[in-house]
């Protein structure tokens, strides 16, 4: 059965969870274990594991391992805004993501092999970059199809369960993100990268074959050709474009720069403190698992308890949990440098500190990012779901281009001698940064007038915050 053949718009009358959603979830779990399992032992990888073409140790400094990092996300969250296009314009959602899923399973390869460079007379570094450029092509490319893929599966009679379906997409992407931070850096403790960065191989080819299952179940929104340019260009267009654009590219942007750390600033502090837990001693790099498990617990407490009682006394709308995450955010930072100071004083602090800043944390990401997610696909016309999309992943990859920089400038001071940002102070700086984003994101937000788009919709409903206008914008 070819593409054509499939359904491209969905029942206006079915009310329950469409057929698709859950392949995608299945495929969703499979590629972010993939994903955060290769990312969390990257810091870890680059500071203890490389090897030259002799087979001698070639670790970078924590500052230029932490530039790597953050540069390597910067580039799969840039390569969203080349993947939309490809989608909206070219071949649709589905090819998109099948197709580049392969391109993201060869840089996986790459990683995989890396121990064969100093027996090939080799070093490490060349099959390391060629892997995460390919992993960033592919992952990239293929985030805002997925994302836009779920929304894709709903219509008029079903619109209801968007919110609680976008949770649920959270959810398979943090129970893959949970297993992966747990296992695989047990995999790269005890056997090696080829294992650590094979099984996440392994689960990304599994996730392509889970996706390529569901091909008949799902909702085939053809590309649009040259439509895109058209709506794109249309009122609603430019309207979407202006009035998200400061939302994904500037104030979203800061949350990532932070929330991205604790996969590089916050592993390398880890390996400063006291990681015993009972009979158990943590690796620096597992204690990154308490953000999806946090997220777990968390998306239903939100969803079904904590949202409902709050809205009952003050209106919780998309954009005021937003600004409640982001100041979320700096105090989660701000926990980090508490326990900077305690280390630049020579002491040894227990990591259940960390597990509070992570548990702060990842209440500010249920409030910025699963809210992002779902206003990024609402706030869209039906042409340019995957385009907008790719701007708040660009948003993403901006944040951590910030960090990355920041770190590659803290890497040449150093090298020539001097010290800037140096313990705490690192942490005090993002802290501070973020605060004042924050701020200036509750004064924006006072004036946002946005439209809602759903599929299957032959027009949008106006609506903005209702702190403004007293509509829901999302509903």
């Amino acid at each position: 059965m070819t593409q054509t053949a499939h359904r491209t718009q969905p029942d206006p009358t079915r009310t329950t969870t469409p057929p698709g959603i859950p392949y995608i979830l299945g495929n969703e779990a499979a590629e972010r274990f993939s994903f955060y399992g290769m990312k969390s032992i990257l810091v870890v990888f680059m500071t203890k594991h490389l090897l030259d073409a002799a087979g001698e140790p070639a670790n970078m400094t924590e500052e230029r391992a932490k530039e790597i990092y953050h540069y390597f996300s910067a580039a799969a969250y840039f390569f969203p805004i080349i993947g939309s296009l490809i989608a909206d314009v070219l071949f649709g959602k589905y090819k998109t993501i099948l197709y580049l899923s392969l391109l993201y399973c060869v840089g996986h390869g790459c990683l995989a092999i890396m121990d064969l460079g100093p027996a090939l007379g080799m070093d490490m570094v060349p099959w390391l970059y060629a892997g995460l450029l390919f992993i960033a092509m592919g992952a990239g490319a293929i985030k805002p199809c997925v994302s836009a893929h779920v929304g894709d599966q709903f219509g008029e009679g079903n619109k209801h369960l968007i919110s609680k379906t976008f949770s649920w997409f959270y959810f398979s992407i943090n129970t893959g993100a949970l297993l992966s931070t747990i296992f695989t850096p047990i995999f790269l403790a005890k056997a090696g990268p080829w294992l650590a960065f094979g099984v996440p191989g392994v689960l990304m080819a599994l996730a392509t074959f889970v996706f390529w299952l569901g091909r008949t179940k799902f909702i085939h929104v053809p590309p649009s050709g040259s439509k895109f340019k058209e709506e794109t260009l249309s009122r609603d267009g430019l309207r979407a474009v202006l009035n998200l654009t400061p939302i994904f590219l500037i104030f979203i942007p800061a949350f990532w720069a932070l929330f991205d750390q604790t996969g590089s600033a916050w592993v390398l502090q880890a390996n400063d403190m006291d990681r015993k837990i009972l009979w158990w001693d943590l690796l620096p790099s597992q204690i990154q698992a308490l953000n999806p498990f946090f997220i777990l617990v968390l998306i239903p407490v939100f969803a079904y308890v904590l949202y409902p009682a709050i809205d009952k006394v003050w209106r919780v709308t998309p954009l005021r949990k937003m600004g409640m995450g982001l100041f979320l955010t700096a105090g989660a930072f701000a926990i980090a440098g508490w326990i900077q100071v305690r280390i630049d004083a020579g002491e040894t602090p227990h990591v259940v500190w960390q597990f509070l800043a992570y548990f702060i944390m990842t209440a500010a990401e249920v409030m910025v990012s699963i809210t992002s997610l779902e206003f990024a696909y609402t706030q869209a016309p039906k042409k340019m779901k995957s385009f907008i999309m790719g701007i708040y992943f660009l948003g993403v990859s901006l944040g951590n281009l910030f960090t990355g920089r920041v770190n590659g400038e803290l890497a040449k001071m150093k090298e020539q001698g001097q010290e800037m940002l140096q313990g705490a102070n690192y942490y005090w700086f993002f802290t501070y940064f973020m605060l004042a984003v924050a701020v200036v994101f509750v004064i924006y937000a006072m004036f946002y007038r946005g439209k809602t788009f759903v599929q299957g919709e032959d027009a949008g409903q106006e609506g903005g915050d209702p702190a403004v206008t007293g509509h829901e914008v999302h509903e």
